[in-house]
């Protein structure tokens, strides 16, 4: 098979599962240098290991390849990764509200990003890096987000719109993270807290409803902010009066996004419930940091479908226009 292929296709699936981020870029990276090189190079064993960029495990991906062979390390790989979930609903998604690049704390840049979605068949993607405070994601002040925007909505077509968007933090006094004027400018909201998550229910409460009544916002991201598994460990839900803060959401045409990510499992099946009950709609995101994990959309599907939540009330299950007149709304 072709060398560049399968070490993109191992990329891919080291980051679904989730694996450490270096090792997917490793292979990524050597991607690229595959698809730089003439022919004798990388037929060349002594060459093609001295080139930068290419280390011991990509060398014998590589090497397998020009033989002929699927190489071992994607035969085992293929073999170990979870298979995709599939459901009637995961069908219906359009798109996916929430996505990460190098940006802020993603792998990848913006175009392997969208290339990964139109590859999934979506119809829109929001790129949502981060904002400022969360400075260990390199979040985006309002200058790199002005330099942003544009990059980001060149790069619709063939079949594909891709919308500027934001993760802003919400601020311990229900703040957003950034100016109104950049908030205006974007075409997608997701508010999200990512500081002081064991602050007392009451204080949690007020500082997510102050958020979720600021009209720029269009989605709360993993509203609880817990981990359930994976190599971040486990780290318990926020407490915060569900029924109120869902009711705001319903009143103001906020999502409650269901995060596709395994780790994360947010909101919890309860709170689905809850929000079910106050009339909320929905998003399923993945909140990818990586190509691969775009396709974590399958397993927020499965859980919002096991939870009942019908397809009309998931934002992202939408037209495009209809999305548009949502987000402005």
């Amino acid at each position: 098979m072709d060398a560049a292929e399968a070490l993109l296709e191992i990329a891919s699936l080291l980051e679904r599962e989730r694996a450490s981020r270096y090792r997917a870029k490793a292979f990524r990276q050597a991607a690229d240098v595959v698809a730089s090189l003439p022919a004798d190079v990388l037929d060349d064993p002594a060459r093609l290991q001295a080139q930068k960029g290419i280390g011991a495990s990509t060398f014998a991906v590589i090497r397998q390849a020009r033989e002929g062979r699927v190489p071992d390390y994607l035969v085992e790989l293929r073999g170990e990764v979870e298979p995709e979930r599939t459901s009637a609903l995961r069908a219906q998604l359009r798109g996916d509200l929430h996505s990460h690049t190098d940006w802020s704390d993603g792998t990848t840049p913006i175009d392997t990003m969208v290339a990964a979605a139109r590859a999934l068949g979506h119809e829109y993607l929001a790129i949502t890096d981060h904002s400022p405070r969360l400075k260990v994601a390199r979040g985006l002040s309002a200058e790199r987000l002005r330099e942003q925007i544009p990059l980001v909505r060149a790069q619709s077509g063939d079949g594909l719109t891709v919308l500027a968007g934001i993760e802003v933090d919400i601020l311990e006094d229900g703040g957003l993270d950034q100016t109104p004027e950049m908030l205006d400018a974007l075409d997608i909201v997701v508010a999200s807290v990512h500081s002081k998550l064991r602050m007392d229910p009451g204080t949690m409460t007020r500082r997510m409803l102050a958020a979720v009544a600021d009209p720029h916002v269009n989605v709360l991201g993993h509203c609880t902010g817990r981990l359930v598994e994976g190599s971040r460990g486990t780290r318990p839900q926020s407490q915060f009066d569900a029924r109120a803060v869902f009711a705001a959401c319903a009143e103001y045409g906020v999502a409650v996004e269901i995060n596709a990510r395994p780790e994360r499992q947010d909101p919890p099946d309860d709170l689905i419930e809850i929000a079910l009950d106050e009339g909320c709609l929905f998003s399923i995101d993945s909140d990818a940091h990586a190509p691969g994990q775009l396709s974590l959309l399958d397993y927020g599907a499965e859980r919002a479908e096991a939870a009942g939540v019908p397809a009309e009330r998931i934002v992202s299950t939408w037209g495009l226009e209809r999305l548009r007149a949502w987000a402005r709304g």
